[in-house]
């Protein structure tokens, strides 16, 4: 089984820990005072990735388009929001009578990545690119606790946190991808 996602400690390392830098220096994303985890761990894995991380902290599948985790609205929960780029459905390339001679592009690929055509590109030729979405719910049992305010281990709290989501995240989406080949 391939991963879907995975800290990149290497780099990360490489560059002085580049990630508890930049929690340092954005401490205010944070909104401090809650007393389940999600709100902290949904604004560390936004830190993790980009674009407010270029390249990520959290790295992932090139077919994984983006990924964000969320605080339910409904009670308060976690859950990841996954889009990934995806084969043409079977009722699709089983016949072309859709086609029409019209050249249709699915989706295009720059350094190995997934990309979304250029307004350039939209105005010349039809695209058609499928993708999957996942949204689901992730498990809060290993999240650390937020911490009391924005001095108090904020950058060893948001490590862990993203560490638990990549896991999380990787368990979810890794078997979608695996399907694919």
């Amino acid at each position: 089984m391939g991963k879907a996602f995975w800290i990149d400690q290497e780099f990360d390392r490489d560059r002085d820990g580049r990630y508890a830098v930049h929690v340092r220096k954005n401490l205010d994303a944070f909104e401090w005072g809650d007393i389940a985890p999600v709100r902290f761990a949904c604004t560390a894995w936004e830190l993790a990735t980009p674009p407010s991380l270029t390249p990520g902290y959290v790295r992932w599948d090139r077919r994984v388009l983006e990924a964000s985790c969320h605080r339910n609205t409904w009670d308060g929960t976690l859950y990841a929001r996954v889009r990934i780029a995806s084969p043409l459905p079977e009722e699709l390339r089983r016949s072309r009578a859709w086609w029409r001679d019209r050249g249709w592009l699915g989706w295009q690929e720059t350094f190995g990545q997934y990309v979304e055509p250029s307004q350039q590109d939209l105005a010349r030729l039809p695209f058609l690119r499928a993708s999957l979405l996942v949204e689901a719910p992730l498990p809060l049992d290993d999240l650390p606790p937020e911490p009391e305010g924005p001095y108090e281990e904020a950058e060893q709290s948001a490590h862990r946190a993203v560490s638990v989501l990549a896991r999380e995240l990787n368990a979810l989406v890794s078997p979608v991808l695996d399907q694919f080949g």
